[in-house]
């Protein structure tokens, strides 16, 4: 479904979702920053303890994988209710900041460097 969805359709989509529960008014830049954080710990908490073996052959594991798509899509969900509550245009500012990140670490000199 990636290749046939857009970021406005999914933005559009958590608009709906809110709108129609009434939730806009909790739908505020420090409430759903928090929120964004709490749902990034909840995908963390998954990998606890776990080596990165054991996180890598989850893959074939339905149970870790629902629990890390479920965290991952609900973190997303609250970004794009924070994008919606502040009106960003995601795309644009995604590839803002891949332009900056671009000059920031040229590849060249960070090639194979996690630092």
């Amino acid at each position: 479904m990636d290749s046939e969805s857009t970021v406005q359709l999914l933005k559009n989509r958590v608009k709906a979702f809110v709108s129609r529960r009434g939730w806009e008014k909790y739908h505020n830049p420090k409430d759903l920053a928090e929120a964004i954080c709490i749902e990034a710990a909840e995908l963390l908490e998954v990998f606890q303890w776990s080596t990165v073996e054991e996180a890598s052959s989850w893959r074939n594991d339905h149970v870790k994988m629902q629990s890390i798509e479920e965290e991952l899509a609900d973190i997303l969900i609250y970004c794009l209710s924070m994008a919606n509550a502040l009106d960003i245009d995601l795309s644009e500012a995604v590839f803002r900041k891949l332009g900056k990140n671009e000059e920031k670490y040229p590849a060249e000199k960070y090639f194979g460097r996690a630092r």
